[in-house]
């Protein structure tokens, strides 16, 4: 078999990155005890999703694997790190047991991506938009490029479960040097769609056919592989429709079962995130929703564990959380890490961890009340100096270590609008935590 190499190509053997705990989120109060919100049924401290969502799933995670977790520790986990040392360190405990990975990592564009952190500006005259500091894809050549993603590549292989599959999302920069990679691991024979995405938009192009399309290189481990067809059968085009029903004849004597629809083909067309004015969060790159749910849906089940391990803007934990899946979620960038939990805690999402690599900073400034105008009533918690606050959270019985977020509030995308006011009942303790629109974090202990 072909194989790619290139100076310098080698195995890792990365140090795992010690992870640190920084919080539980509780979306809305979700699985929190009940003295301070009201909660739905408890299963090892946090609650069951034993609910059909839209899909029809029976959402749920197995009791026997809830109360193997840490006992402060939720299912779901959100991680600020290095991927790699993340990984690593993620090893002992999974590998071998994530059903599905979605990779969505740097296409080598050489390009430095910035975030849009403005809230309700016109998204029609980008010279007023307020930028920050997105994610860097640059790179000093290819090899070096090469061996950052075979480094990744590896490391997933080994956390996929027997029967998981690794969508590779790229672009034509580099997905031909993928397919290598991914069959040196896989096998060749283990490749099981090469599926382009398609998409509109304008173009600086003029000297070639403009490029609008992605490449997503679908592997699986095993021919025990997951893939439920009829979570993610479409309609038949109208057309199609017609014909069959107006001749017996049409498609050479077999008649598909039109009310059913069918399987898409390995070409999908999904609008970028550009043009879903309901899906911006301001993160460059960011994949839409439907990309995702399409990918989810037929390629894990309820309960499984969906893993993104450069999550972004945080689409993949954010369709899992909503179709009943386990998530683990990692960036190496705070912007990242905070727009998903942005995201999450809008899901419904049951609880989840927010965790931090040792070495990756995180810094947290003590601040007064009196700094942010906030008051406190017997049933609520009021914030008066809003201008720069992107978000706000709050512990309700903070007990100095480790904090638990039981209600959140976030700053609008669209409007520009954040929530003044969270309803919450109180204990002896109250710590408020905020996030500025240029990212810095406060605590202030009531």
């Amino acid at each position: 078999m072909p194989s790619l190499t290139w100076p310098g190509k080698h195995h890792a053997d990365p140090v795992p990155a010690p992870l640190i705990q920084e919080s539980i989120l509780y979306p809305n109060g979700r699985g929190y005890p009940a003295r301070f919100v009201s909660s739905e049924e408890n299963v090892g401290g946090y609650p069951v999703r034993s609910t059909e969502n839209k899909n029809g799933d029976v959402q749920g995670y197995p009791v026997d694997f809830m109360q193997s977790q840490p006992k402060d520790r939720p299912v779901d986990r959100l991680i600020l790190g290095e991927n790699l040392e993340v990984m690593a360190a993620l090893l002992p405990e999974y590998e071998g047991r994530i059903n599905l990975i979605y990779a969505d990592p740097p296409f080598f564009t050489n390009r430095k991506y910035s975030a849009r952190i403005g809230r309700g500006e016109d998204s029609r005259k980008p010279e007023s938009w307020k930028l920050a500091e997105g994610y860097h894809d640059a790179w000093p050549d290819l090899d070096s490029y090469l061996q950052f993603l075979y480094e990744r590549l590896e490391r997933m292989y080994c956390l996929l479960a027997p029967n998981g599959t690794l969508y590779l999302h790229l672009d034509w920069h580099a997905d031909a040097y993928a397919r290598l990679l991914l069959d040196e691991f896989f096998g060749e024979d283990h490749l099981l769609n090469e599926i382009i995405w398609t998409y509109h938009g304008p173009s600086p192009i003029r000297r070639a056919f403009n490029r609008k399309h992605d490449t997503i290189l679908v592997y699986v481990k095993s021919e025990d592989y997951t893939f439920n067809a009829d979570k993610v059968r479409e309609p038949y085009n109208p057309n199609t429709v017609i014909t069959f029903k107006s001749s017996r004849k049409a498609g050479f004597g077999k008649v598909p079962d039109l009310d059913r629809g069918k399987v898409p083909e390995d070409w999908w067309y999904f609008p970028v995130v550009a043009r879903l004015h309901n899906e911006r969060t301001g993160y460059p790159t960011q994949k839409p929703e439907a990309l995702l749910e399409r990918i989810i849906l037929a390629s894990s089940n309820s309960g499984d564990i969906v893993a993104d391990f450069f999550c972004g803007s945080g689409t993949t934990p954010f369709i899992a959380a909503q179709t009943g899946r386990q998530f683990i979620a990692c960036d190496e960038t705070f912007r990242a890490v905070h727009t998903t939990r942005g995201r999450l805690v809008n899901s419904g999402s049951a609880p989840f961890s927010l965790e931090r690599s040792k070495s990756q900073p995180w810094k947290i400034d003590s601040a007064q009340a009196s700094t942010f105008n906030i008051k406190l009533s017997s049933s609520s918690i009021q914030l008066g100096d809003s201008e720069n606050v992107d978000y706000w959270e709050v512990d309700p019985d903070w007990d100095g270590n480790l904090f638990k977020s039981v209600a959140q509030a976030q700053r609008h995308a669209r409007s520009g609008v954040i929530p003044q006011e969270i309803k919450i009942k109180t204990g002896h303790t109250i710590c408020v935590r905020l996030v500025t629109i240029n990212g810095e974090q406060y605590q202030i202990v009531l």
